[in-house]
């Protein structure tokens, strides 16, 4: 067989191979929580540091995959479509500065840091999913938090947060949307609560 011959097989073998191969998946879709910063309501400061904790997730919401649902008790997530990070870790930023923009305590600070604090609070993203099993589909986004006294180790306040919003569209980037849209009036109320629940702290400034 000449040098030339074999060389045509060869080729042809190797594009044989290459068209049965399957074809590489897409690149996928990344999105990030973000919120617009609201006019902040006048509130009552507060003389104290408030440390924000690096924020927990339940089992099936602790990863970047973007949860849906579309019958009770089932969780999937979506092949292309991810979170730039795990929600919980997008979570702490942001929640952060609202409780900074809000004016209600000397100074907010974020897990891990140095400084005394005088306070804590603690997070845990029970779920964040888009719902299919309605039409329009619609986002569903629950925070569990407490405020921590640190000095006097104890709860002095707890509560769930709970906020659904309807997507623009069936699609991934609509519940993205409606995400964002549910996150800042969650972040709105757990302002308040933490910043009410802070006058019964044992300390006094």
């Amino acid at each position: 067989m000449s040098r030339s011959t074999a060389g045509l097989i060869a080729a042809a073998l190797l594009a044989a191979c290459t068209a049965l191969q399957p074809p590489e998946p897409g690149r996928a879709n990344i999105y990030v929580l973000e919120t617009v910063p609201a006019a902040a309501a006048p509130r009552p400061k507060r003389d104290l540091v408030l440390e924000v904790e690096v924020p927990r997730a339940r089992p099936g919401f602790d990863t970047s995959l973007m949860a849906y649902t579309q019958r009770a008790n089932g969780l999937e997530y979506f092949a292309r479509n991810r979170w730039a990070d795990t929600p919980a870790r997008m979570l702490k930023p942001l929640l952060a500065q609202a409780l900074e923009r809000s004016g209600g305590f000397r100074a907010v600070v974020q897990a891990p840091n140095t400084s005394a604090v005088e306070l804590a609070l603690d997070t845990e993203l029970v779920r964040l999913q888009q719902d299919f099993g309605a039409r329009p589909s619609r986002i569903q986004l629950t925070l569990r938090a407490q405020l921590i006294d640190v000095a006097a180790r104890r709860v002095l306040a707890s509560a769930e947060f709970d906020e659904t919003e309807s997507a623009s569209s069936d699609d991934p980037y609509g519940g993205v949307i409606a995400a964002n849209r549910a996150l800042g009036r969650l972040l709105e109320r757990l302002v308040d609560f933490c910043v009410q629940a802070s006058s019964s702290t044992g300390v006094r400034r």
